[in-house]
């Protein structure tokens, strides 16, 4: 019999830092604390909570992790522990973890991909944002090669990191700030096995020149404001990259 399923054993015990992250999303929840403000010191943190300086050392870590605390060293204004903002880090670790973890079937994450950035891409149509249709173009350019001194090739990965850009700018042309967050999260997640269909591809030129020929239609499709041309283009640009993940299968 497995110990969890054990009548006779006691319920596990939460950790002691456990707790002092929960103290301190307690306050972050009822408004206590906000973006911007400052933890109290490690010293005097442990003595509130009744807790060893160990466990709200390691608190204080977790919480860094998920990227709700920020820590500064050093003496003067900035320094110490801010609460902040930083869901795309905390996000991206998440989801790249349980994917690798198959904790998250590729296919689920892909779905996710799809609904996300056709309605971005509708979204951003509506808005055409002109700092957003300038970071697509730059990325644009990247994909193109026209970044590349000596005619060099552009690598497969570097191909990769623009094409993610290009997307996540996409995304927050959309004026979506949790959409833009969750598509960088999930094009992160997908960078490895996105990566390892290109090298897998023996029609890899080709490929490319497809991929940026639907970047190209779409971000003309956004420029012009035609949000449902944006949003279908978005759809058929996403199941071409599937292609390069099924090429694993």
């Amino acid at each position: 019999m497995s110990e969890i399923s054990d009548p006779g054993r006691p319920a596990p015990r939460t950790s002691t830092h456990s707790l002092v992250v929960e103290a301190i999303e307690n306050r972050i929840l009822s408004g206590e604390l906000g973006v911007g403000d400052m933890l109290p010191p490690e010293r005097q943190l442990a003595e509130q909570l009744g807790v060893g300086r160990a466990a709200a050392r390691e608190a204080i870590r977790v919480l860094e992790s998920h990227g709700v605390l920020e820590s500064h060293v050093g003496s003067g204004a900035r320094a110490g522990t801010f609460i902040t903002s930083m869901p795309t880090a905390a996000l991206s670790r998440f989801l790249k973890l349980h994917v690798a973890l198959n904790n998250f079937a590729l296919d689920e994450v892909v779905q996710t991909r799809m609904i996300l950035e056709v309605e971005s891409a509708r979204m951003a149509a509506k808005h055409r944002d002109p700092e957003m249709l300038d970071r697509m173009k730059q990325e644009l350019a990247v994909m193109d090669g026209d970044e590349e001194a000596d005619d060099a090739e552009l690598s497969r990965e570097d191909f990769g990191d623009a094409d993610t850009r290009f997307h996540v700018a996409l995304a927050h042309g959309g004026g979506n700030r949790l959409f833009a967050d969750m598509t960088q999260a999930i094009r992160e997640s997908l960078r490895a096995p996105l990566l390892e269909g290109y090298r897998a591809r023996e029609d890899w030129a080709a490929m490319q020149a497809t991929l940026q020929d639907q970047h190209r239609a779409l971000l003309d499709a956004v420029a012009q404001g035609d949000a449902d041309l944006a949003a279908e283009l978005a759809a058929e640009h996403i199941r071409t990259s599937y292609q390069v993940l099924s090429v694993q299968k």
